[in-house]
């Protein structure tokens, strides 16, 4: 298996070269040189396995011969052993036809686990076949950071520098990032939104000098193995549910794009998907485009579902990439000009090509706590913000003909105790492995919105990491 640049600019590369790259040289993502391809008797061979079989079975076709079979099985494995339920992706009946899917079940509470404790375990075989390190920059809305350093903390060929926008995440996804005291983690809380700290990162990776003396890699969806990682859930509640033998949708609260990316590359390998319905909070970008054609940028505005908070989707690049029918050029030119302009020109045609598939809504604060009410009235389920925008967006847009849907649970209730205390009056406990959090001691940097600060503040964790080798 093969990668190539969406922008066309950069050298092809295998999984494992990927994994490690992040963010291609010429500023575009990476996307498989070809489709890998399931047949219906491929998806019902996979019927019944455990989750982490299934999840090999699914990545494998991404990752070709960059890793052996045997050992992506063992990471997988090693990846899930932890989650706190032994479906670990459990599917939840909220009403006739509608499930909520539940990927919170990880070592962080929010469905970045997914993929991140697999991503940890890869780039630890990786970088040991190979010898190296890497130094790792991420930005986060929320959840990302604590995932990725969960995944990566101690490793000893990984240094890790998250960036978070300063005030914009909930306590609880800040306390997740700035307690762990491990010598390899960085935390850097930036004067701005999710939005600055996503431009910073990808300045550090433009950086050419800079990106080659610290030997940059990501952990943001930018990074292709995030999404092959993701790809396996879709599977799994599909097979649940019928397929190949039926069809099923999928509701998907997303920011960034890259969830609902995976449900799309999961339906160009062959899974039966009628429909992907992207949520949206007030920060609707995405729910804009798919209703009127209108991809501009607008200021970021803080909500209850903050993880969302996001106007510039990255991972929409990829799917432009497919729309535009695999022209590089044609992709470079309309995201630069996104960049310059404010706002993304796509034609009519390229327009209904995505609305073929993919249906916005969007749903503001009241909104949002009205459904998080409804929801525990009507079944006692208790949806975290991000969760009640998923599901009221299925079952305000579900298909006809009893194609059964289900939304992604992405977020534990817990991660945002002042949300649901607000909507249903209860405050959500904790998990017992977490109930201290509050009482630990945090370590993060605040900085200005600044390439210099911010890479000067990458340099010095690597270089003290370095040092204490040495010494």
């Amino acid at each position: 298996m093969r990668y190539i640049s969406t922008r066309g600019q950069a050298p092809a590369r295998d999984f494992a070269d990927v994994l490690l790259a992040g963010l291609a040289e010429d500023g575009g993502l990476f996307v498989p040189e070809s489709w890998p391809h399931f047949g219906p008797g491929d998806w019902r061979a996979m019927r019944g396995l455990p989750y982490a079989d299934l999840a090999a079975r699914v990545m494998q076709p991404l990752i070709g011969t960059a890793i052996p079979f045997e050992v992506l099985k063992t990471i997988c494995h090693e990846a899930y052993a932890g989650f706190g339920h032994s479906a670990i992706v459990p599917l939840v009946q909220l009403e006739t036809g509608l499930f909520a899917q539940e990927l919170f079940h990880g070592p962080t509470l929010a469905f970045k686990d997914m993929a991140m404790q697999v991503l940890g375990r890869l780039f630890n075989h990786v970088l040991t076949q190979r010898d190296r390190r890497i130094t790792i920059v991420g930005a986060t809305s929320g959840d990302t950071g604590s995932a990725a350093i969960e995944a990566c903390a101690g490793r000893e060929r990984i240094d890790i520098m998250i960036l978070h926008p300063f005030g914009r995440t909930s306590d609880v996804q800040r306390r997740q990032m700035t307690t762990v005291a491990a010598d390899n983690v960085g935390n850097i809380a930036i004067e701005g939104t999710f939005d600055d700290c996503q431009d910073l990162v990808k300045a550090m990776f433009a950086d050419t000098g800079f990106r080659n003396e610290m030997r940059l890699s990501a952990v943001n969806s930018i990074n292709w193995a995030r999404i092959a990682a993701q790809i396996p859930y879709y599977v799994a509640a599909a097979l649940a549910l019928g397929a190949p033998e039926r069809e099923v949708a999928f509701s998907v609260p997303t920011g960034n794009f890259g969830n609902v990316l995976a449900a799309w590359a999961a339906r160009r390998m062959g899974l039966p998907v009628a429909r992907l319905i992207v949520g949206s909070n007030r920060n609707d970008i995405l729910a804009r485009f798919l209703e009127s054609n209108d991809m501009s940028m607008m200021p970021v505005q803080p909500s209850l579902s903050p993880s969302m908070d996001i106007q510039v989707s990255s991972n929409f690049e990829r799917l432009l990439f497919e729309l535009l029918d695999r022209n590089p050029d044609a992709t470079r030119e309309t995201m630069l000009g996104f960049r310059r302009s404010g706002r993304m020109a796509v034609s009519e045609p390229i327009w209904h090509r995505a609305r073929g598939l993919l249906h916005g809504f969007r749903l503001d604060d009241p909104g949002t706590e009205a459904e998080i009410r409804r929801l525990q009235a009507a079944t006692g389920y208790l949806a975290d913000p991000h969760t009640a925008i998923g599901i009221a967006a299925a079952r305000a847009l579900r298909c006809a003909g009893g194609v059964p849907i289900v939304a992604m649970a992405t977020a534990h209730p817990a991660k945002f105790p002042d949300a649901m205390e607000r909507a249903t009056g209860r405050r959500p406990a904790l998990p017992p492995r977490m109930a201290d959090l509050f009482a630990r001691q945090e370590r993060f940097t605040v900085l200005a919105n600044d390439l210099g600060a911010v890479e000067a503040a990458v340099r010095a964790l690597v270089g003290r990491n370095t040092a204490d080798r040495i010494g």
